[in-house]
């Protein structure tokens, strides 16, 4: 489950400068379709699925946004997840959440271009920051801001949004998966970048990305305890089962998850980001401007 997290709930917001509008005008044009009369909607209304959904693609060959995501047009969409939570809005079913441990690299948020820098954008945290992602002040800028990406944009959010299904007293399983091929730990040194975990999930392994060769004996058994977690979830609202290693309900005291470390074990844990975790809720709360790149 991937979640998301308002900065500011106001619609015009210095964080997204491009308008859900201009983003809409872009797609059409993607298409060749100009235009903002009757005529143009008709010829987008015939674009087939498969030319909408594109393969996933989020920018033009120009480099311009052609996805805007879920937005709060009034109409569809109401409200923010986040909002529904607090009104006590979710729904009351079990959740499986989490995501990969090193999502993705780079000016994925912030543009800030060293770890002095994106420190010093938490204002009163920034002493937090600092200890929460590089205590021992050696870590690459690279890592620093992969792990802050993830964190911003899946980690915390699924953090709120467990702690919130919890508020139902409904069961709750939380995951990392930081599982990196061996050959593969060049080009992905921090840990497992996103969608990593699907091929697993899916037991696919022949599917994956990056083409990391035949998978091995290990990389089969992480492969059938993950489908096996993933299935006995969807039918029973439970990952655990006969054969598999244990994976913890989540709750706000002991905040155990279920770990996929670097070398493909499954570690059920308590969680290792609480410290970045928790200085990232405090940027949201106070709604620093971390954020320099809409998304």
């Amino acid at each position: 489950v991937l979640t998301g997290r308002p900065i500011n709930k106001e619609n015009a917001d210095s964080l997204y400068p491009v308008s859900a509008e201009t983003i809409g005008i872009n797609f059409a044009r993607k298409h060749k379709i100009e235009g903002t009369d009757a005529s143009a909607l008709t010829k987008l209304r015939a674009l087939t699925a498969q030319e909408i959904v594109d393969g996933g693609q989020e920018n033009d060959s120009a480099g311009n946004r052609i996805y805007s995501g879920p937005i709060l047009d009034g109409k569809l969409v109401v409200e923010t997840a986040e909002s529904a939570y607090k009104a006590g809005r979710q729904a009351q079913v079990p959740l499986m959440i989490g995501n990969c441990s090193a999502e993705i690299g780079g000016a994925f948020v912030s543009k800030a271009g060293s770890k002095e820098a994106l420190f010093a954008s938490f204002g009163e945290n920034e002493s937090e920051a600092k200890a929460a992602f590089d205590s021992d002040n050696n870590k690459e800028f690279a890592e620093v801001i992969t792990k802050f990406n993830t964190d911003w944009v899946w980690g915390e959010p699924a953090r709120m949004t467990a702690r919130a299904f919890i508020t139902k007293r409904v069961p709750v399983y939380v995951y990392q998966f930081g599982y990196v091929p061996t050959t593969n730990r060049k080009f992905s040194p921090y840990g497992a970048g996103h969608g990593s975990e699907v091929s697993f999930v899916f037991n696919t392994l022949n599917a994956r990305w990056g083409n990391p060769g035949e998978a091995t004996p290990e990389e089969k058994e992480l492969a059938r305890i993950m489908n096996s977690y993933w299935t006995n979830f969807a039918k029973t609202g439970n990952p655990n089962g006969k054969g598999l290693p244990v994976w913890p309900l989540y709750d706000t005291q002991k905040e155990n998850i279920m770990d996929i470390d670097l070398d493909g074990k499954p570690v059920s844990k308590p969680d290792p980001r609480k410290m970045r975790f928790n200085v990232i809720e405090k940027a949201f709360k106070h709604r620093y401007r971390l954020q320099k790149i809409g998304i």
